[in-house]
């Protein structure tokens, strides 16, 4: 029987992604690399310095571990700049009423993000107090596509991985969650996310009857 739902944050619970990439390709900009929309799909689910590389490899660069981080930093002083004006409306629809059945069902929750930001967004949509665990990616050494934050969170809520279900709308989420043992709940396109075990279009589409079918796994 599942226990606990562990879910990503951006692409799922809300959308920063546009802000990530307006502040990314500010930076591209900046260093000469053409960087878009298609060139940014390559960044869901992956941390800071993750992207950085894959847009540095964009644009055949190579630069210094001291110039990477300060362009990381940079990086995220715009990004945090967007994420100022994010309110509770930012919520996906869906989202607070899902937390509501969860809870009702005695399912734990976690927050599995690779964003070192987590925890201010939570605050800016006003829903901290949802989780019983926030792990980002402050706590842990390796980024997804490994598995590392998913066991974390499962370890910190006491849940055998197989026990879990992990929901997530990247490719490289879904590969940490399946190596973590759990099962996978892509939110997004079935073509993009062919390792999930089940996918749908948004959190919203998860109604009472998915639900029910979803706990008795």
């Amino acid at each position: 029987m599942i226990q606990a739902f562990i879910f990503d944050l951006d692409g799922v619970l809300t959308d920063t992604a546009e802000y990530h990439f307006l502040a990314w390709q500010q930076l591209a900009t900046q260093l000469g690399i053409d960087f878009s929309r298609e060139d940014n799909e390559l960044l869901k689910g992956v941390d800071r310095m993750g992207s950085l590389e894959l847009i540095l490899k964009l644009g055949k660069l190579q630069l210094s571990q001291d110039k990477k981080l300060k362009l990381a930093a940079q990086k995220n002083v715009e990004y945090l700049k967007l994420v100022e004006s994010m309110s509770p409306a930012d919520l996906f629809p869906g989202v607070l009423p899902l937390f509501s059945s969860l809870k009702a069902a005695g399912m734990k929750t976690a927050l599995a993000s690779a964003s070192k930001n987590a925890a201010l967004v939570l605050q800016k949509l006003g829903i901290p107090d949802l989780f019983d665990y926030v792990a980002d990616s402050n706590f842990i050494q390796n980024g997804k596509p490994d598995p590392e934050i998913f066991l974390t969170c499962a370890q910190a809520l006491g849940i055998a991985p197989e026990r879990c279900i992990g929901v997530e709308d990247a490719p490289a989420g879904v590969t940490a969650i399946k190596a973590a043992g759990m099962y996978a709940l892509g939110i997004g396109e079935a073509r993009a996310l062919a390792q999930a075990d089940l996918v749908i279009p948004a959190v919203s589409a998860i109604n009472q009857r998915l639900l029910t079918r979803l706990l008795t796994l």
